[in-house]
């Protein structure tokens, strides 16, 4: 096996910390520089139009409290290996995330999050950050075929035959997972990560769930008072309909954290331009959102990449 010296050893720790820095801000700055659909004229008019401290402000505490509940969710679950403080659960998920920017769905937040412990921990950090987004992702299609169904019998977007046609698809879908769950593949079976997830204690998966639908509530309800601050007057369930279908549809597709803003804008441009509202609002939400809930978060957690010490890993 071959040793690397421990100066060189330090040097690549730097250079890969970099490069992650590096890459997430060129990204960043590449969406923002080269999307011809965002009119930066507009939005100055109407942002000096419209302009209240205490309404960025609001939209602003709005993105703390979004990423706030989701560090209280790797607080309450990593408890399972150990018990860590608030600003430490705040390090791991702001840097995890800057970790996961560039890569498919943000599989780079795993191993983010998997070297501030030890390695023989690497497995059970995988698994906790799999329960951490699976039931954001459960929530996510709760919410979003509730929002669908209302937004689809207002607007009939799909008939009634091509809605029960996919629901007993789903119901399918389900029946047929659940009679194969002794089936393994690479060595899991699905009957052994329920067995994983019953392992871990109730309140636990409670708080879990109840910290979820905090943050689903948060940030879809930032995108419900962005579209009120851009003069949109459509009724609250309409416009929740459509936020919770465009979360929905857009979360089901296979993208990169610095392109979400994109996916999203797009299916929402569908959606929103039934309720008849302009394509460059729609498109400047879709920004906006992604800028305060991804691109700031990223900033910060830029801080904790370039301070992750090596030594930590083991």
């Amino acid at each position: 096996m071959i040793s690397i010296p421990h100066k060189a050893k330090q040097f690549l720790v730097l250079l890969i910390k970099l490069l992650i820095v590096v890459g997430a801000f060129y990204f960043i700055y590449d969406q923002l520089a080269n999307n011809d659909k965002l009119d930066w004229q507009k939005f100055i008019s109407l942002f000096r139009k419209n302009q209240s401290v205490l309404g960025i402000g609001f939209i602003l505490l709005l993105s703390v409290l979004n990423r706030y509940f989701e560090i209280l969710k790797w607080k309450n679950l990593v408890k399972v290996i150990q018990e860590i403080s608030l600003s430490e659960a705040t390090k791991q998920v702001l840097a995890a995330l800057t970790a996961g920017i560039f890569t498919p769905n943000g599989v780079g937040e795993y191993a983010g999050k998997a070297l501030y412990y030890p390695k023989s921990d690497a497995k059970k950090v995988v698994f906790l950050n799999l329960i951490c987004n699976g039931i954001q992702m459960i929530l996510t299609i709760i919410f979003g075929v509730f929002g669908l169904l209302y937004f689809n019998t207002v607007y009939n977007v799909i008939t009634g035959e091509k809605v029960l046609i996919l629901f007993g698809g789903f119901v399918f879908l389900l029946i047929l997972l659940f009679s194969v769950k002794k089936i393994k593949i690479k060595g899991y079976s699905i009957e052994k990560l329920i067995h994983k997830i019953n392992e871990i204690p109730k309140p636990i998966h409670q708080k879990n769930i109840f910290l979820g639908i905090c943050r689903y509530l948060v940030f879809s309800h930032q995108y419900y008072f962005l579209f009120l601050a851009f003069d949109v007057d459509l009724p609250y369930l309409t416009l929740m309909a459509a936020i919770t279908s465009v979360y929905f549809l857009a979360s089901s597709l296979p993208t990169f954290q610095f392109l979400d803003f994109a996916v999203k804008g797009s299916v929402a441009i569908y959606f929103f331009g039934i309720l008849g509202v302009n394509e460059w609002i729609v498109v400047f939400i879709s920004t906006l959102m992604w800028f305060l809930n991804v691109v700031l978060p990223v900033i910060f957690g830029s801080y904790y990449v370039l301070n992750f010490k090596a030594e930590t890993v083991k």
